[in-house]
């Protein structure tokens, strides 16, 4: 059953994610962008981790998409959909995120608890704030810090992008 939840929310979460590149509408794309926050919450509920789906729920799929939508607003929206989709940017940070999450996956394999799998009923039940961040800065500094560089190649190749008239 684990399996089938696990499957189920990581295709929508892939699903939501693709929809954000491909879609040409900006506020479509914030959409499919909330519901890649709602099943990546799914995900980390299913892992026993409500603290973080709470997290995730109330600060990106809320707070966080909201000031997108704000931005959105203040763009041109029939110009950026009329741009030519940029197929040679897309390909380029393709290859540059499948390298990146080759090393990634290396990286998280070579960590004591990188081939531990999680399952339900095994994580003990303490899920408050102050345990989440002492997890997060002291047992698994390594991951959170390899998770900020990940978000820095993800801002990276937004910026690339969305850089207009340069070839």
């Amino acid at each position: 059953m684990e399996a089938f939840f696990f499957w189920i929310f990581a295709l929508g979460l892939v699903g939501g994610a693709v929809s954000v590149i491909l879609n040409r509408n900006p506020v479509a794309c914030a959409l499919s962008l909330v519901s890649t926050f709602v099943f990546l919450a799914a995900l980390f509920v299913t892992l026993e981790a409500f603290f973080l789906a709470m997290v995730q729920v109330i600060v990106y799929a809320g707070a966080v998409m909201v000031l997108f939508l704000f931005i959105i607003m203040l763009l041109d929206l029939k110009a950026e959909e009329a741009r030519p989709f940029p197929w040679g940017k897309v390909s380029m940070v393709a290859v540059l995120s499948l390298v990146f999450a080759t090393f990634f996956h290396r990286v998280l394999d070579s960590l004591p608890a990188g081939g531990i799998i999680l399952k339900w009923g095994t994580a003990g039940g303490i899920a408050d704030a102050r345990h989440v961040g002492l997890l997060l800065f002291e047992k698994y500094l390594l991951p959170f810090e390899a998770t900020a560089v990940l978000l820095l190649v993800a801002t990276l190749g937004v910026v690339i992008l969305s850089m207009r008239g340069s070839k």
